[in-house]
């Protein structure tokens, strides 16, 4: 999972990288000086015979005059053809060249005078040309005529017309569109990069990474084909570059539908779902005449531009209009990805609604040109989402197996209490009875013995009985469960300990503080709460060092009963304090056998509670009993 991170992380690299040196590359000023020409004319072609074979020289009338950066002239319902005529200044350049940055038309003659100097005609609807005409030197102060042609409502020069070297120009010649190109081949890069991802990632994501990946790819493809620069310099792929475009934007759509529905969900009334199905159905009937508009070279041109250019491009302002809505919702929501889908989608599809609508106000005099860096930011949100999701899944599979290996010690440690219970409760049985007769044969013999033989068996006597202690403890280990359940009354129970302990205390030069809050009530066995406390007392006790200090305090917490034991002894290192409560493991090797905790947490497990610890080394350890309160025997706890 973490090198599918890593990788998109370097995608978004890589696209950055790519935006900035492309950006650099075309802003980069050229240097030349070169002259702007501002004016010009133009015709209108009305007679049917006129197919640009004829320069009209000598024609005086008819020409409107064109200024530079204005509003472009309309063409009038059913002319599809127009003269432009443009008077070269004075030049005294060593190899001239005209430069139209951009013109309308799909076929186009360029004459000087009534010299042919270029010639183009694209079988396809892809009506902007970028133009670099080569001039002669004795053209100087001539006049140039370009006959356009087209079937689309714009045709003529847009803004810019350019006279100087060709070494020159040649250079914004090569740049128009360029950075389109590089900012395709970057997105095509990282929806390539990311599908290969997507198979290595959970089922789960991976409609999600696909969806993503097809949105990408479709931007960049879309962004080379509507580029200038690959039908100026490869225009023989024009009908190829066509279809793609029209493949691009047909796909883009639903999968940026499937993928918003798949983040977020379908929406209310399941608006989304029914949105993406209606645009599936759609793109896929476009499709189907897209196939047959190729195959039949065109003949169904007029009809599926209407529904491919015109239809699409209303579906698209309510598709945007519809995911900027559901998104603000999710938004006040404070849903984080929706906040970030939510400044990425917001500025591509705020730039691409106004460039629509600027585009059919001009109706279609204007070339969109923003939407291509307002889809980098949405592009860029996406996989920032993508990618914050990944890195939570990574993190819940990290959490996951954490509690699965806690788990799975607490089941080994389980399996390992009922072992050694069923064998502790079997031989506590077995060796109980023949203990109780061994020892009640001694002390008969004590009592008739005298010396060193009456001293010998009374240390038999202790050190049996010693063994008796340990069988019970096997029991108590082995059988929790209470014979007799009363109603503890914790002061009390603690007011006995503290009169049975204080000595001990004492002896090893300590001091015990009680601070029990009146009216704590529990529930379990006297004689076994007595003895896993003063299993816990015991082990402080022989902790301490000089002015050694025991705090019992107990108080009460909602429904529960919080019982500390605090003293500030040796205290414990951590490998010691994880292994508490283990068969036969003691902190003391000295004195104890490894049972006393053993047994005191199987009694509070048997009373319903929880028992933990805390220390430092050479600061103290704390114990923390957590217990049921019950009711007292009034029926109030208070």
């Amino acid at each position: 999972m973490s090198l599918i991170v890593k990788s998109l992380h370097i995608t978004l690299v890589v696209l950055l990288l790519s935006v900035v040196c492309g950006s650099f590359l075309v802003s980069a000023q050229s240097g030349y000086p070169a002259g702007e020409i501002r004016h010009w004319q133009m015709k209108w072609v009305t007679g049917p015979g006129d197919g640009g074979g004829k320069v009209p020289v000598r024609e005086a009338e008819g020409w409107m005059d064109v200024e530079a950066k204005a509003e472009m002239l309309r063409k009038p319902p059913g002319v599809s053809a127009a003269w432009t005529k443009i008077v070269l200044p004075s030049f005294n350049y060593t190899s001239p060249s005209v430069y139209i940055q951009t013109i309308y038309a799909l076929h186009v003659k360029v004459y000087v005078e009534n010299r042919l100097i270029f010639e183009g005609d694209r079988g396809f609807i892809k009506d902007n040309y970028s133009l670099l005409v080569p001039l002669d030197i004795r053209d100087n102060g001539k006049t140039v005529y370009i006959w356009t042609q087209t079937l689309q409502d714009r045709i003529g020069i847009k803004e810019k017309v350019m006279l100087g070297e060709h070494s020159m120009l040649i250079k914004d010649y090569i740049k128009n569109g360029l950075i389109d190109v590089i900012l395709g081949g970057a997105f095509i890069f990282v929806a390539a990069v990311l599908f290969v991802c997507a198979f290595f990632l959970n089922k789960e994501y991976f409609p999600v990474a696909t969806s993503l990946s097809i949105v990408i790819a479709s931007t960049g493809v879309l962004s080379v084909t509507y580029s200038p620069f690959t039908y100026t310099f490869y225009s023989y792929l024009g009908a190829l570059s066509v279809f793609l475009f029209d493949v691009a934007l047909l796909s883009l759509l639903p999968a940026l539908t499937f993928l918003f529905e798949n983040i977020f969900g379908g929406g209310k009334y399941g608006i989304i779902r029914k949105f993406r199905k209606f645009q599936v159905a759609y793109s896929s009937f476009c499709c189907v005449f897209l196939v047959i508009n190729s195959l039949s070279g065109g003949r169904t041109l007029e009809f599926y531009y209407f529904i491919s250019t015109n239809i699409v491009g209303i579906i698209m302002i309510l598709q945007f209009i519809l995911l900027i809505g559901c998104v603000i919702v999710f938004s006040l929501k404070r849903n984080k990805d929706a906040i970030i889908f939510a400044c990425g989608f917001g500025t591509a599809a705020l730039t691409g609604v106004l460039e629509l609508v600027w585009y059919y106000l001009k109706r279609g005099n204007y070339d969109l040109f923003y939407w291509k860096w307002a889809l980098v930011v949405f592009i860029l949100s996406l996989i920032v989402i993508l990618g914050r999701r990944l890195a939570q899944n990574h993190s819940q599979v990290v959490k996951y197996s954490q509690e699965l290996e806690l788990f799975n010690n607490e089941l080994q440690r389980s399996e390992k209490m009922e072992i050694i219970s069923e064998l502790a409760a079997s031989v506590a049985h077995e060796v109980r009875n023949p203990l109780q007769v061994t020892r009640g044969f001694l002390q008969l013999l004590s009592e008739k013995s005298v010396g060193d033989e009456r001293r010998y068996l009374f240390m038999a006597l202790s050190e049996l009985d010693r063994a008796a202690s340990i069988i019970t403890d096997f029991l108590t280990f082995a059988k929790p469960e209470f014979e007799q359940i009363s109603l503890l009354h914790v002061n009390d129970e603690f007011m006995h300990i503290q009169s049975i302990l204080l000595p001990l205390c004492h002896l090893n030069g300590g001091k015990m503080i009680l601070e029990i809050e009146e009216d704590l009530w529990v529930k379990g066995n006297s004689s076994k709460f007595k003895q896993a406390m003063i299993n816990i007392i015991k082990n402080s006790i022989e902790s301490l060092g000089e002015e050694g200090t025991i705090h019992l305090l107990a108080y009460s917490r909602g429904d529960k009963v919080h019982i500390h034991i605090k003293d500030n002894g040796a205290g414990m290192e951590p490998g010691v304090l994880s292994r508490l409560g283990e068969p036969y493991f003691s902190s003391n090797k000295t004195k104890g056998t490894g049972l006393g905790l053993m047994v005191t947490f199987r009694i509070i497990e048997a009373m319903e509670g929880e028992i933990r610890f805390m220390s430092k080394k050479g600061a103290g350890t704390e114990s923390i009993t957590i217990l049921p309160r019950a009711e007292g025997p009034d029926g109030s706890n208070s």
